[in-house]
C-alpha cells in the first residue's frame, strides 16, 4: 500500500497491488478528496481495480464491482469512526432516554480531538 500525490488537507492517492502466482495479479487504488462542506468536511473517492491472469478470465467485472463495494464499506465505517455514534444511538446504548432530548449535541472522538 502506498500513498502518493498528497496535497495536505485536500487529496491523496492510495495504491496497492498483489500477485497470486498462477492465479494472476491485482492492482488497485483510490483517489480521495477532501473539501469543506457546511460545518464539516466532504470526503469523496474514486476507486479503480485491475486484475490479470486467470483471475481476470474468471470474473474481472465481478472483482471490480466487489472492490468498489469494499471501498464503499470502508469509507462508511471510516465515517462512523470519525463522527462517532449518532446522538440517538448513543442515548439508546446508554439506556438514557433523556440524553436524546438534550439540546447539547454529542461529539465523536475525532471532533473532540480537533475541537470541531
Amino acid at each position: 500500500m502506498t500513498l502518493s500525490d498528497i496535497v495536505e488537507g485536500k487529496s491523496v492517492k492510495i495504491s496497492g497491488e498483489g500477485k497470486g502466482g498462477v492465479a494472476g495479479f491485482a492492482k488497485g487504488g483510490a483517489v480521495v478528496t477532501l473539501e469543506p462542506s457546511g460545518a464539516g468536511t466532504r470526503l469523496t473517492y474514486d476507486v479503480d481495480a485491475n486484475v490479470g491472469g486467470k483471475i481476470a478470465q474468471l470474473g474481472s467485472r465481478i472483482i471490480d464491482s466487489f472492490a468498489k463495494k469494499m471501498a464503499d464499506d470502508f469509507f462508511a465505517r471510516f465515517q462512523a469512526a470519525v463522527e462517532g455514534p449518532a446522538e440517538a444511538d448513543t442515548a439508546q446504548a446508554a439506556g438514557d432516554e433523556t440524553v436524546a432530548d438534550s439540546p447539547e449535541k454529542k461529539k465523536g472522538w475525532f471532533k473532540r480531538l480537533i475541537g470541531g
